[in-house]
């Protein structure tokens, strides 16, 4: 038995690098059973409903990533500004580092390439996003930011970070991240 939950961690590790290296589209079974090793089989038998099941458990598995960062880092610092400023820097750190892969860190490409066409694949990707907003609201919740106003600034740090790294895709750097980071301070100063 712990054969195959091994194979099935392999495969959705695989598919998820892929997914955020390549897209949706980009990437397909073949490449999957390719890179993970796994017999193609088993794919069918971890995921009998195919690539969107894969895609789907994927998904999950980068929000799990993501909020456990974030989480993290948020709860490092004292003050908002700080805790966004640390939290930001770190994922730009990442992709210093990786360059145009950072994995974990945005579902951005995904979404954007389903949203229309994967009904599936979209629910998750919302909820991902939904996550991100609600942590970051409750964060500032914390640090005294009244219901409305954390709420509203939860959507906008999202929708800041996820360009901030698809600029960072695209730039091979996590200038913009940094970037974004400066400019919260002025959004986040009561």
């Amino acid at each position: 038995m712990k054969k195959k939950q091994d194979t099935k961690e392999i495969i959705l590790q695989c598919a998820t690098r892929l997914f955020q290296r390549q897209g949706y589209n980009g990437t397909g079974l073949n490449q999957i059973i390719e890179e993970s090793g796994a017999p193609k089989g088993s794919i069918y038998y971890h995921f009998p409903n195919g690539k969107e099941e894969i895609a789907v458990e994927s998904i999950a598995m980068m929000r799990k990533m993501l909020m456990e960062g974030a989480e993290k880092d948020l709860a490092e610092k004292n003050s908002a500004i700080e805790a966004f400023r640390y939290y930001i820097h770190n994922i730009a750190a990442v992709f210093d580092n990786q360059g145009s892969c950072a994995e974990g860190l945005s579902v951005g490409l995904i979404a954007f390439e389903t949203a229309s066409t994967h009904e599936k694949l979209r629910n998750a990707c919302e909820m991902v996003f939904k996550d991100c907003q609600s942590l970051y609201a409750h964060r500032l919740e914390q640090w005294g930011f009244k219901q409305e106003r954390a709420e509203e600034l939860g959507v906008t740090i999202t929708a800041m970070i996820e360009g901030a790294c698809l600029l960072s895709i695209t730039y091979k750097c996590g200038d913009p991240l940094r970037m974004i980071a400066k400019q919260l301070e002025f959004l986040l100063d009561k």
